[in-house]
């Protein structure tokens, strides 16, 4: 696949790459630069196979340390949208834990916003090689494959501009004036000199435009394209239109984003996967990867080289989110003060206030003698003294077996007790609340569930590299049911968008997708499961509901958060988080979007002035 040419990553830049250009500034970095002052145009790529390893950075960027690598969905989504329940706080970490206190200098948000313009330079470069070797080297019988080149590149530099323009774009202002209209700066080539690296923020209107404008000719070339074998994981035609429905939607454009997400849903071969295979697709089961739900993924590998995962080999093709994301599994003395986690501990869990919204109710549990308990042996996880409270044991696997609860809960989680992980790669441990929970006063009253979805069950993460194994959803068939539902919606088509809202409920709760079931939403203010937690937005709000659970923990709820305006209803939804000890969340619609870091605006002197409001 395309991660295996990431070993020519270096020479690509020697020979492409303008030594100024970082996209982000006149900082220099030497992973993202390359020593001469212009991009040689004397032979490179002068074949088909050099022009693919142009592209292969385009992929291989998505598993930077800053973006699917390891702090975007774990440091900073996990905590800004609360899936998560830090137990870990530095400045960094803060900014993100409570929005409102995110500064132009946090450091994560100068990562992220580095790794996505580097994401931008990488397919300028693959744009320029695709047009340099059809110029000078390529025969007529490779013009089909420049173009796939092409379609690619226009793809992955769209995505990379949607990202950032949703986080640090000032589209989701409340009541935005006039002025309050900046996108982010737009790169659409190479730049030719050391002046054209610093561009001030383009307006929104202009990304967007550039946004559509990519996709559609993504689209255009990669038409009729089927991957096999070894490149199953390169976008698509259907990964461009899915993107490009998406941003319509974004946009409000109602009618594009009915015609172009039906187009997805009718012609793209695509559907739901059953939820058997649904509830596994996240945990790095390779029957599970590139299935038929998949619009587009980042294919994770379990292939670290040693050391520390993504920092130690800039050729690797994993991710470490699982290091953060880690379950509990018994203490080897069988008890929960002794807990194990897969990964690191205490940093960070799922927050409770998740298990509720998801529908449960039966609390927490209590710990009781075991009876089964063989004094002659050692305590151990496989001979606990102490077990959950058998009674408890029943309405808890009641809940799961009688669905009165939605079952993408236990996609999402594992639970204390009732599933198992395998802590030392072969045997079964049970799940335990994670350990540094143990000395609370209230701990009764905690659930102490891990995560699922991302994380590693199947053998502490240090022991492999560290490194995962699950490939990441980018793009999924259930996210276009949902943005076609919202769209028709919006389009006073009532029936349809109910109709789409249930085929994805249906596949979570085992019914066939396409005929009425007994969970079926009635009308798009019924009562969903966060009614069950007093949930005051989502619970009776089926569309909100139906983002939040089917793509629960998947880097999406942030942009849905921010575009309906509900930021404060979720700080208040969750109160607080562990790392504050007690003090409650704080919102600032500033927070809609994020600002732009500090070290950008000093070393770009265009962008002077051009600082998100309130930062």
């Amino acid at each position: 696949m395309l991660q295996k040419l990431n070993n020519m990553y270096n020479k690509i830049f020697a020979l492409m790459i303008v030594a100024a250009v970082t996209v982000t500034g006149c900082k220099k970095d030497p992973e993202l630069v390359g020593p001469q002052d212009q991009y040689s145009t004397s032979n490179y790529p002068s074949s088909l196979s050099a022009l693919q390893s142009v592209l292969a950075p385009c992929y291989s960027n998505l598993r930077d340390q800053n973006l699917f690598g390891f702090n975007y969905l774990t440091k900073m989504m996990a905590n800004a949208t609360h899936a998560g329940n830090a137990a870990y706080s530095d400045d960094n970490w803060k900014g993100f834990i409570t929005v409102s206190e995110m500064t132009p200098g946090n450091g994560f948000v100068e990562g992220v916003w580095t790794a996505l313009y580097a994401g931008v330079k990488n397919c300028n470069v693959a744009l320029a090689g695709a047009d340099f070797f059809e110029q000078n080297y390529a025969k007529a019988a490779d013009k089909p494959e420049i173009d796939y080149v092409r379609g690619q590149a226009y793809f992955l530099r769209a995505y990379y501009y949607f990202t950032l323009e949703n986080l640090y774009g000032q589209d989701h202002l409340v009541n935005p004036t006039p002025k309050d209209t900046l996108g982010v700066p737009i790169f659409s080539g190479l730049p030719s000199s050391f002046e054209t690296t610093q561009q001030p923020r383009s307006s929104i209107t202009a990304v967007w435009t550039l946004i559509e404008s990519d996709l559609t000719k993504a689209a255009t070339l990669l038409k009729g394209k089927n991957w096999t074998g070894n490149d199953v994981g390169r976008a698509t035609e259907w990964s461009a239109k899915g993107l490009l429905g998406k941003a319509y939607v974004f946009r409000k454009d109602w009618p594009k984003a009915k015609t172009t997400l039906k187009d997805v849903i009718d012609n793209s071969g695509k559907t739901l996967m059953p939820y058997g295979k649904y509830r596994d697709a996240f945990i790095g089961i390779s029957a599970n990867e590139f299935n038929e739900e998949s619009l587009f993924e980042l294919n994770i590998d379990q292939d670290s080289k040693g050391g520390y995962g993504v920092y130690s080999d800039a050729a690797n093709a994993t991710s470490i989110n699982g290091l953060i994301f880690p379950p509990y599994a018994l203490g080897l003395d069988g008890t929960e003060n002794a807990s194990l986690p897969l990964g690191y501990g205490g940093n960070i869990g799922m927050h409770d206030k998740n298990i509720l919204r998801f529908g449960y109710s039966e609390g927490s549990y209590t710990l009781v003698n075991n009876p089964a308990f063989d004094n002659t042996k050692p305590a151990s996880y496989t001979n606990p003294k102490l077990i959950m409270d058998p009674v408890y044991k029943a309405k808890a696997l009641a809940v799961r077996t009688n669905k009165t609860a939605d079952p993408r809960l236990y996609v999402n989680t594992v639970q204390p007790w009732l599933d198992s992980v395998k802590r030392d790669g072969i045997n079964w441990y049970p799940v335990a609340r994670p350990s540094y929970i143990m000395g609370d006063a209230n701990l009764n009253t905690q659930l102490g569930w891990s995560f699922r979805k991302f994380a590693p069950l199947f053998n502490d993460i240090n022991n492999v590299g560290p490194a995962d194994n699950a490939n990441i959803y980018i793009l999924r068939l259930a996210d276009i049911y949902l943005l076609y539902a919202e769209a028709c919606a919006a389009s006073s088509e009532t029936g349809t968008a109910l109709e789409y809202l249930n085929k994805v409920k249906r596949r979570a709760y085992g019914y066939a997708i396409n005929a009425a079931s007994p969970v079926d939403y009635a009308s798009l203010t019924a009562e969903t499961m966060a009614k069950k937690a007093n949930d005051p937005v989502l619970g009776n709000n089926p569309l909100y509901y139906e983002r939040w659970a089917e793509l629960f923990n998947e880097a999406q709820w942030w942009f849905d958060m921010c575009r309906w305006h509900i930021g404060d209803s979720e700080a208040a939804f969750y109160v607080t988080a562990r790392a504050l000890n007690g003090t409650a969340f704080t919102w600032n619609n500033k927070s809609y979007a994020w600002p732009i870091p500090i070290n950008e605006l000093n070393s770009n002197p265009a962008m002077a002035g051009q600082q998100n409001p309130v930062y």
